[in-house]
Parts: C-alpha cells; sequence; structure tokens
C-alpha cells in the first residue's frame, strides 16, 4: 500500500521541489518566447526586423511574384547607411533596377515620384530615396502584409518560432 509523499526521505523531496520550480521556470520562459516570436509578426516593421520573419515574408512574396517591393525597401535600407562615396554608384544601380521605366524589377511609383529621383540622382544624399521608400513600405504594408498574414508561409513561420 502506497504510503504517501511522507515516507520518502527529505533530501527527495527537496530535489523534487527543486526540479518542480525548474520546470516551471522552463516553461514560462518557453512561452514567453513564444509571445515573442508572435509580436513579430504583428506588424511590418518588426518583421523587418527579423531574420527568419523577413525570409519568409520573402517567399510569400516570391510566391506572388512582387517581390521587387521588398528588394527595392531593404536595398534602400542599404543605401541610405553606405558611405557618401559609393552612394552614387548605389544610387545609379537602384535606379536602373527598381526606378527605371524599363527596370527588371520595376517598383509602382507614382511619376511625380519617379521625376523628383530623377533630378537628384546626379547628387544623391543618404535620404535620396526616403520618400519612395516609404512609398513602397506602404503599399507592402497595406496590401502584402496583411495578404502575408493570412497565408502558409506565415503559418509556417510561427510553426517555425
Amino acid at each position: 500500500m502506497c504510503k504517501g509523499l511522507s515516507s520518502l526521505p527529505s533530501s527527495c523531496l527537496e530535489k523534487a521541489k527543486e526540479m518542480r520550480v525548474k520546470l516551471s521556470h522552463l516553461a514560462d520562459t518557453h512561452h514567453k518566447q513564444k509571445l515573442q516570436d508572435a509580436k513579430i509578426l504583428q506588424d511590418l516593421e518588426t518583421l523587418l526586423s527579423n531574420k527568419s520573419g523577413l525570409q519568409a515574408f520573402r517567399g510569400f512574396l516570391r510566391s506572388e511574384f512582387s517581390e521587387e517591393n521588398l528588394e527595392f525597401w531593404l536595398a534602400c535600407e542599404d543605401f541610405r547607411i553606405s558611405p557618401s562615396n559609393r552612394q552614387k554608384t548605389k544610387a545609379s544601380s537602384i535606379y536602373s533596377q527598381f526606378i527605371n521605366p524599363d527596370a527588371p524589377l520595376e517598383v509602382n511609383l507614382d511619376a511625380e515620384t519617379r521625376d523628383a529621383l530623377l533630378e537628384v540622382m546626379e547628387s544623391p544624399c543618404a535620404d535620396t530615396f526616403k520618400n519612395a521608400q516609404q512609398r513602397i513600405y506602404s503599399l507592402m504594408a497595406k496590401d502584402s502584409f496583411p495578404r502575408f498574414l493570412r497565408s502558409h508561409y506565415c503559418m509556417e513561420a510561427i510553426r517555425a518560432f
């Protein structure tokens, strides 16, 4: 017949209590990490600052043949932090790759924004693409990101976290 916990040596009871505390702490830590990972998917800015989230979003956009917006946004981020002696070359590359009407990855910008960019291409600065980048970011936030949240790419990203 079982005599209960009172029949166990006190050292075993102490070890069991220690293990329970450690397991509880481990469960809490895991739960907090899951909540933090889920926050990555709450807004586009947080998603883009997370390597795994960015990778999932890129995969989704690639599946929709619309990854040019993300690639442009990333190129602008890289340009913004580039040393000034590299800005003219990078600006020219961004313009020919994304802005020019014949660009291989042309992004959807209004004529006014395109014209403003063309005017400053000879002497670019860190903020040269700021307006265009914000327009593309808004487009992704209002259009692509909500669709991403409903996609299987998002579900897979959540499972991976």
